[in-house]
């Protein structure tokens, strides 16, 4: 990007005195000298685009030409002669400024950034619904593509031969995630027996996260750490043959049974960094953090009052407890050395996912009648605990993915907003994935205005076999993102990805948002997309990316649009998103992340 310097070129002279200077023109003078002691105090500069490519998600200006940013904050949008006024305005001065004024107010000029020829700028993108940590863990062993059971066992195998303190020993716990049995010939959930019968993978501990981390799939030694498995686990399953005999499949609830020793400060420093460079690198100023476990919680503390947090972090608690533990997290607002940790809200899970049956159905599966899925708590034990969380002010958050669920939840919800005084302003209760919805359901959501946030990867990666599982009528509810988005009374419908489920990178939402395709330009309706009514529009997708996951965090005033006042957090992407054809979109990339004014990566 080209610079120049929005400075007038002082009048040379010699005279350094005050004497005789008329009162209105000391008045400018020391109003400039004031300008100067701020801008010594804190970084300026400016950005523009002579084609006005920065989009500011601001209602009222929603392109702009220029950009100032001064130390953390947006303090001007508009054109150029408005945003660099004040070099016009020097310009215009130096015949009645004395010259030693000019020499010393000369440096008030602010460095202006030329936008390059189809580059484009763009409010911070936010993910609102991820797993920091657990996307770093994946990385060390990932799975996802794995198109068999073999491919799995030679990613495992490649694994322990390219680290060697995992092939010296045979008692170091081998962990991955990713697999993913519906893109395999049959689509059966593998087994013990399929990894023991490798010599190099036999009796040693072996656990694989399934695509969505709502199944485990474990070794024979593990099994054997197990002797004692319950019949049943409410909210769970321990998947068994004909026998009876456990397979090495535990779904939901019942993977707590697997004594996986729990991570250590390194790992979890390991996995973090992974995440925050990957993030950055692909333009996440903000990240929602579903499922924050304590032991999390604590770590983002310790980075956030080291300063090394990288960029804002929201976080959903959650403690693993069948009881109220509303007072066993602390409450975060705005926390740490550069205030970028927020822990305000909870998150519970009321079903499991649709990948593996889990998620909870009003009626049976279409592709399994003999489940309709499984709620992991029960509706009045779900209750007690939503009630409890509002009553103590924490914002609730909840999975629901199947229609049963998300049916059950909004029954909590609608009791509490119009029954016992709830204001969904001020609690803003969320749905996470919304995915399944009865035709009622779907009006009741926006009636009760809960904030549906969704996934819209996940609908391009369901889609070849969604409606397998649900049939042709109770698809029509399912990933409706436009229909959610013009039932919302406040607009909003937050999008995430759920990495590490799907990509960190958040073009590919965007893409799949506005498209409804696969990366390769497929769906199972063609190349007009997946349902195609349910696309958004490039507006409303962006928007989805910025100030709708501030709303949903409490932080539309500071944050998620390129407003005077908000936080400096932006994107500059080489491909303008929002003109190119859809299937350029893919192909930007992102060529400076920034956040609080500094860029955290690449460069401007």
């Amino acid at each position: 990007m080209k610079e120049e310097t929005a400075a007038a070129t002082p009048r040379q002279g010699t005279g350094n005195r005050a004497y005789g200077m008329r009162p209105w023109l000391l008045g400018i003078v020391c109003s400039l000298s004031a300008v100067l002691l701020l801008n010594q105090h804190a970084k300026s500069y400016v950005i523009c685009s002579k084609s006005r490519e920065i989009y500011t998600v601001d209602p009222d200006y929603p392109r702009v030409e220029c950009i100032q940013i001064r130390g953390p904050d947006i303090v001007a949008t508009g054109n150029y002669s408005e945003v660099v006024w004040f070099s016009n305005y020097l310009n215009g001065m130096s015949t009645i400024i004395p010259s030693w004024a000019l020499e010393r107010i000369q440096h008030l000029g602010r460095k202006v950034i030329q936008l390059e020829e189809g580059s484009v700028v763009l409010p911070g993108l936010t993910d609102t619904h991820a797993h920091v940590i657990e996307n770093g863990y994946m990385r060390q062993l990932p799975l996802m593509g794995s198109k068999s059971v073999d491919e799995v066992i030679d990613r495992i195998k490649a694994y322990i031969q390219s680290h060697p303190d995992a092939g010296k020993s045979s008692t170091r716990w081998i962990e991955g995630m990713g697999w993913d049995q519906t893109k395999w010939v049959g689509a059966k959930f593998p087994t013990a027996a399929d990894l023991d019968k490798d010599p190099l993978l036999k009796r040693r501990f072996i656990s694989l996260s399934r695509v969505d981390g709502h199944a485990r799939w474990v070794s024979s030694a593990v099994l054997g750490l197990m002797p004692d498995l319950p019949e049943k686990v409410e909210g769970g399953n321990i998947v068994r043959d004909d026998a009876g005999n456990p397979t090495g499949i535990f779904v939901d609830n019942a993977m707590s049974l697997i004594p996986i020793p729990p991570w250590t400060h390194d790992q979890m420093s390991s996995f973090f960094d992974v995440t925050m460079k990957e993030a950055l690198s692909y333009g996440l100023t903000s990240i929602h953090d579903a499922d924050t476990k304590p032991a999390h919680v604590e770590f983002f503390r310790e980075m956030a009052d080291a300063g090394k947090l990288p960029n804002r972090l929201y976080l959903m608690g959650n403690v693993a407890s069948d009881e109220y533990w509303g007072d066993k997290i602390p409450r975060l607002i705005n926390y740490g050395k550069h205030s970028r940790l927020n822990l305000r809200g909870v998150k519970l899970f009321a079903d499991g996912a649709l990948g593996s049956w889990g998620a909870a159905l009003l009626k049976p599966y279409s592709d399994n009648p003999e489940t309709s899925g499984l709620m992991l708590s029960g509706p009045e034990h779900l209750k007690k605990l939503v009630e409890q969380f509002w009553k103590d002010g924490w914002q609730t958050n909840i999975h629901c993915i199947g229609d049963r669920a998300n049916h059950v939840i909004l029954n909590i919800f609608e009791d509490i907003l119009e029954n016992k005084g709830g204001n969904v302003s001020t609690w803003r209760p969320r749905i996470e994935h919304a995915q399944i919805f009865s035709p009622d359901d779907l009006k009741r959501i926006g009636r009760l205005g809960v904030i549906a946030s969704v996934q819209p990867t996940h609908a391009t990666s369901d889609m070849w076999y969604a409606q397998i599982r649900l049939g042709p009528e109770r698809i029509k509810g399912a990933y409706a993102y436009q229909t959610l988005l013009q039932a919302s009374p406040q607009g909003v419908l937050p999008l995430g990805s759920d990495f590490p489920i799907e990509g960190v990178n958040p073009l590919l939402g965007f893409y799949a948002a506005v498209s409804r395709l696969s990366v390769d330009g497929t769906s199972p309706h063609g190349p007009g997309g997946w349902f195609p009514e349910q696309r958004l529009t490039r507006e409303q997708a962006l928007k989805g990316m910025t100030l709708d996951p501030a709303y949903a965090s409490f932080a539309e005033n500071t944050l998620g649009s390129l407003t005077p006042g908000k936080k400096a957090d932006f994107v500059i992407l080489d491909k303008n998103i929002m003109t190119v054809p859809v299937d350029e979109i893919l192909s930007a990339k992102v060529k400076a992340t920034v956040v609080d004014g500094e860029v955290v990566y690449g460069k401007l």
